[in-house]
């Protein structure tokens, strides 16, 4: 590096090269330790720590831990006792002649070397400093390689990066806007973009073939511990004259190399097994299955028609076997039950099988020997082999509840590898769903998907029948992609939005941009967006996505570094026109 005021190279890159010669360096104090008169001195800076020795003890007079300071000095090889072999510069030492106090840090709310242990609170409120530990700092830095290879490949692959608006209009995609009130259009507002979906259907029909954006997305709904509050990233793509197909061999290719090259964990190769969405909700009891458990669910609901089981009567009825499991403690199973009640359940039954045809068990003296006989040959029962029984009057329900059972057993089983990446594919969604509050027919996903069968379909088939065009790409049991096949006909879009519930007016005057230029030739396109901050923190093993942002809001949607949400003046309200109620 070209020598400045302040340094003519990193700390981390000073070496046994440089024994005898003298350096500039500058950074961060991290420790200061007193060894009987001879004063060691840990200097930190981006790319590294180099120790910083002195026999003067005036020198670091005044200095604080998290100072900032440049020093000047010769490099010399450590006594063979005090080699650090932690740290790359842990074989030589700089000898302190010059010292310049740039800055000086005040008591430090909390140590930075273990910064992660303390309450995310006072984390996110300093979170410069939070910033400033090795590993949160390595997050970040491994973010921007990750993007940098997604946008690399993307070129490489044929695509364009264009930016789209962020000041846009409100339109109903699922989740709540952000609205921007207007200045010069009195009680209006603009609304910040969930995703720039229609602006990339735009970019298609504008006659651009391949479209990506490093995107920001925002959206006024609840945090999880792989959803942050306010706003998150994608990858978000689109390409014209395209198939599902094409997306999805397009972004097995996109995956497979981005997971093989930044884990050292098995990545299931290509292409990933598909599953259409009812499959995976029966198998699995959910749309985002983790196929490292080998656990699938079986659908008992005609084998136990006629039972005379109350909780089964008249109720979706799903199974689970585990194997070699008969001899477990009370305790073990007591544990289960334990969980069934606390996630809503009335509890959870299940028989043992102990020889060739005979359960153990509450329900057992509920089964008919036929039904004993159909259930040890279709679930394929062994000696020990457990039947756990989930039910529920509502098919929706006892999916739910027969998921988390089913991901509950594995982990109490040890059945789910941490070593192991495995994508698939879930397609087929339903285009609609029935609202029981509304009373009508909604979007169950994507509101601008492609309907399988096109106008006929939604001519012709019952709404909850129709499907769309989606997918979704799935990693160890978190949704990562989703994407669909795009309505490109206007015909099409409104008989689609009419069944969900928006007139033509609407469209008009929600959809306006698509509605005019579908009229002018749009071609069929498809696309998809990956969630960055999730594949993130997938790859770097982190439990909670706010690690792997670099400024996060907290649970509650507030940024305490910057105190956000604030208030703001009276003034600043009359200029947008807006005036608050008590």
């Amino acid at each position: 590096m070209k020598a400045n005021k302040y340094r003519n190279i990193y700390c981390g890159k000073v070496s046994e090269e440089l024994i005898n010669k003298k350096v500039k360096v500058a950074g961060w104090v991290e420790n200061i330790r007193d060894h009987g008169g001879v004063l060691f001195l840990d200097l930190r800076d981006m790319y590294g720590v180099v120790q910083l020795v002195s026999n003067d003890d005036d020198i670091f007079n005044g200095i604080t831990k998290e100072s900032v300071i440049s020093v000047e000095g010769v490099v010399r090889k450590r006594d063979e006792e005090t080699i650090n072999p932690k740290i790359e510069t842990g074989t030589v030492e700089i000898v302190v002649e010059k010292l310049e106090l740039l800055n000086k840090a005040k008591e430090l709310p909390f140590e930075i070397i273990t910064a992660k242990s303390n309450n995310e609170t006072i984390r996110l409120k300093y979170r410069y400093l939070d910033l400033r530990n090795k590993e949160i700092k390595e997050n970040i830095l491994f973010r921007s390689e990750v993007i940098k290879f997604l946008r690399e490949k993307m070129h490489e692959l044929g695509f364009n990066e264009f930016q789209t608006p962020i000041l846009t209009a409100s339109s109903p995609e699922g989740a709540r806007d952000f609205i921007v009130p207007s200045r010069k259009h009195k009680g209006k507002f603009y609304a910040l973009p969930q995703a720039p979906q229609i602006f990339k259907q735009l970019i298609m029909v504008s006659g651009f073939d391949k479209y990506f954006q490093i995107a920001p997305c925002f959206r006024d709904e609840d945090a999880r511990a792989d959803r942050t509050p306010g706003e998150f990233y994608q990858l978000d793509l689109e390409m014209a004259f395209a198939t599902e197909d094409d997306v999805l061999e397009l972004g097995e290719e996109i995956f497979y190399n981005l997971f093989t090259k930044f884990s050292n964990k098995k990545v299931s190769p290509k292409p990933f097994r598909k599953i259409s969405y009812k499959e995976s909700m029966l198998k699995y009891g959910t749309d985002k299955p983790d196929l490292r458990n080998p656990l699938e669910i079986i659908d008992l609901t005609e084998i136990l028609a006629n039972t005379t089981f109350k909780p089964f009567i008249d109720a979706t009825i799903r199974g689970i076997v585990v194997h070699d499991i008969g001899t477990k403690p009370n305790s073990w199973f007591n544990e289960l039950v334990e969980y069934a009640n606390s996630i809503g359940m009335p509890g959870i039954g299940y028989v043992t099988l102990i020889d060739e045809k005979t359960f153990k068990g509450p329900i057992d003296k509920f089964l008919t020997d036929e039904e004993r006989k159909i259930l040890i040959e279709n679930c394929g029962l062994k000696l020990n082999s457990v039947l756990f029984f989930i039910a529920d009057k509502q098919e929706q329900v006892a999916n739910k509840f027969a998921g988390l059972i089913r991901t509950k057993l594995g982990e109490k089983l040890n059945l789910i590898d941490p070593n192991k990446f495995e994508f698939c594919i879930i397609n087929d969604f339903p285009l609609y769903e029935w609202d029981d509050e509304n009373n009508a027919y909604v979007f169950t996903h994507n509101p601008f998907s492609m309907p399988q069968g096109g106008i006929e379909s939604l001519n012709n088939e019952k709404p909850e029948n129709i499907l769309a065009y989606q997918y979704d790409f799935v990693c160890n049991g978190v949704e990562i992609a989703s994407g669909a096949v795009r309505n490109h006909n206007l015909d099409i879009m409104k008989k689609a939005f009419e069944i969900g519930g928006y007139d033509e007016e609407t469209i008009k005057e929600k959809f306006a941009s698509l509605y005019q230029a579908f009229q002018y030739g749009a071609p069929p396109h498809a696309g998809m967006a990956m969630g960055l901050d999730r594949i993130i923190m997938m790859l770097r093993d982190e439990p909670n996505i706010r690690e792997v942002v670099l400024f996060p809001m907290n649970n509650n949607a507030q940024d305490l570094m910057m105190n956000a949400p604030s208030t703001v003046t009276e003034e600043q309200l009359r200029e947008v026109h807006i005036k608050i109620r008590d």
